[in-house]
């Protein structure tokens, strides 16, 4: 089986975002902003159908979005899916930036960087307070994962 958890590209979250930013500036207009998120989500690794059900489903999200969490020799690993394939590739953006990372560094990296590169302005409501529901996740495992360490 593939593994199904996103190993870090970047050397560190802030230079997931920063690259991120670059990469979204290519572009003109939205809907080419938007092909390429898409385009993201489409190269996550696969995620297990048996983690498809409500155990891993975010809540809030407008369309069914899953998630699961592993810790690795002091770092976690997050995965994800979803059903709609521009949150599939916003959930992309979010494991690219805290995936194989430290809790501490994953609760020192505020998840306002979707806000500052547009993300959640040129989302519907809905779509916008799932990603921010998937983002309270992603800092809840840091943070029970910190308080064990």
């Amino acid at each position: 089986m593939t593994d199904p958890f996103l190993l870090p590209e970047d050397a560190t979250a802030a230079d997931a975002i920063a690259a991120i930013g670059e990469e979204l500036d290519l572009f003109d207009d939205w809907m080419d902003r938007y092909q390429h998120i898409i385009d993201l989500g489409r190269k996550l690794p696969p995620f297990p159908e048996i983690w498809q059900d409500d155990d891993h489903r975010v809540p809030g999200c407008q369309s069914r979005v899953w998630f699961e969490t592993a810790m690795r020799e002091g770092k976690l690993f997050f995965a994800g899916s979803s059903d709609a394939a521009i949150v599939s590739g916003l959930v992309a953006l979010l494991l690219r930036v805290y995936s194989g990372r430290t809790p501490a560094e994953i609760l020192a990296t505020d998840p306002v960087f979707l806000k500052d590169l547009g993300l959640l302005e040129a989302l519907s409501t809905n779509r916008g307070n799932g990603i921010a529901s998937m983002a309270r996740k992603v800092q809840e495992a840091a943070a029970h994962f910190a308080a064990q360490g």
